[in-house]
């Protein structure tokens, strides 16, 4: 019998931060791709990319509010016999907020708080095989990160943050199992939510009027999610066939480090690079917990049974551009991403390839108080063929597609 390949509102979170994750926060970081850890434009988006950059911001508090409408394309699958499967297209809005104090104290120091989604999209499919492991999940991540940033001395800033993470999220999976010919059939609907806890570091570190350098430090989150779990199968030569009760599971939201360095020329031009080291190699296996054994061995094995994962660890560039033109900022990125996701154990739920990723945007500043900043980022998904011989569900074919759209619109206000 095939074994389901589970699928967790607990691991989309993850691949939000991964495979699928939305590093890119405000106006600015999506029309940058990002590479926003260094350079210091006086946006409120510093309390969460480099909380230390706070230290140099112009004495006020600093507001900006954004929008952003996320699509996903849809994704197709085709096998090597058998006709080709197609996920849905989704459309989202994620709004983010930012906050930098004025300067406290004799020392400078500050304090920020932003509001964030990092993860949050969803992947649908209607069609077998696809749907018996990843037919709906829905999940919404909310980070609240207050900061604080001290000043060193004149050239050195440092920063430090508190992540309170919020998840919550419903999941589906129904179909058949078994060949040759698939008459066992399970079902799953799952319901859970978590708040969870880390921190985060920063130093920002200007040695001349033009060269800025970043560094960033996101620690590690043990996503402890709670919820409750309705499964059932046809299969009743070993009752009980259905479950509704309590269902748990713990799974690492990785470390991530940011290194990045930023360079302004005389014609106000700033060329910044971003290098982003995920430990992605923290996420060993997905294992549900139950207060009960699950006894019927297709409940055990399609939701129980501990399935193993073996990321590894990822590198992404960043690269950005500013050019300032007084009253307006234009911006570019570039983004080279790699998959954490191993063949052997990709399935439907995130079947993640290697991206690249263009942006643009802009700021207009209307007056010394006001700013409206427009940008899109487009990221392109390469195909990526899987063999059964290698994947551990037995997929075998192409997948193609997925590439996601951002549009971000933004105000920032000082006072």
């Amino acid at each position: 019998m095939k074994k389901i390949m589970l699928l967790s509102f607990v691991v989309s979170s993850v691949v939000m931060a991964g495979g699928y994750k939305i590093p890119e926060q405000s106006t600015n970081a999506v029309a940058l791709g990002a590479a926003n850890i260094a350079h210091n434009q006086n946006n409120a988006d510093a309390a969460y990319y480099n909380p230390a950059k706070m230290i140099f911001m112009s004495d006020a508090n600093h507001i900006e509010a954004d929008l952003n409408y996320i699509h996903i394309n849809k994704e197709d699958y085709e096998p090597t016999t058998g006709s080709t499967l197609r996920s849905q297209n989704e459309n989202f809005y994620v709004p983010t907020l930012h906050y930098v104090s004025p300067k406290l104290g004799s020392n400078s120091a500050r304090i920020g708080v932003s509001i964030t989604a990092p993860g949050g999209l969803s992947r649908k499919w209607n069609q077998e095989p696809a749907k018996t492991s990843a037919q709906e999940f829905t999940l919404e991540i909310i980070e609240v990160n207050p900061t604080a940033a001290f000043k060193i001395n004149d050239k050195l800033g440092f920063g430090i943050g508190f992540r309170i993470v919020k998840s919550s999220g419903v999941i589906k999976s129904d179909g058949t199992l078994g060949t040759p010919a698939p008459t066992t059939t399970a079902s799953r609907d799952m319901t859970g939510d978590s708040i969870d806890f880390g921190y985060n570091l920063a130093l920002e570190y200007k040695p001349t009027s033009n060269l800025e350098i970043g560094l960033t430090y996101r620690s590690k989150v043990n996503l402890t999610v709670d919820g409750n779990a309705n499964l059932a199968t046809n299969f009743t030569l070993v009752p009980p066939s259905t479950y509704n009760g309590p269902s748990g599971i713990t799974v690492p939201l990785p470390a991530s480090l940011d290194i990045a360095v930023a360079y302004t020329f005389p014609t106000k031009t700033t060329l910044e690079a971003v290098y982003e080291r995920t430990y992605w190699s923290a996420y060993k296996q997905l294992d549900f917990t139950y207060p009960v054994t699950l006894s019927n061995p297709v409940l055990k094995g399609a939701f129980d049974d501990a399935k193993p994962k073996n990321w590894k660890d990822t590198n992404t560039f960043r690269f950005g551009l500013t050019q300032e033109l007084d009253p307006f900022t234009l911006m570019a990125g570039f983004v080279i991403d790699k998959t954490p996701v191993p063949e052997k154990t990709l399935g439907f739920e995130l079947p993640d390839t290697d991206s690249v990723a263009v942006s643009v945007g802009g700021r207009y500043k209307i007056n010394d108080t006001i700013d409206l900043g427009l940008s899109a980022l487009y990221s392109m998904h390469d195909n990526r063929t899987v063999s059964s011989s290698v994947n551990s569900s037995g997929i075998d074919g192409k997948f193609s597609e997925g590439d996601i759209l951002i549009i971000s619109a933004g105000l920032g206000y000082k006072f």
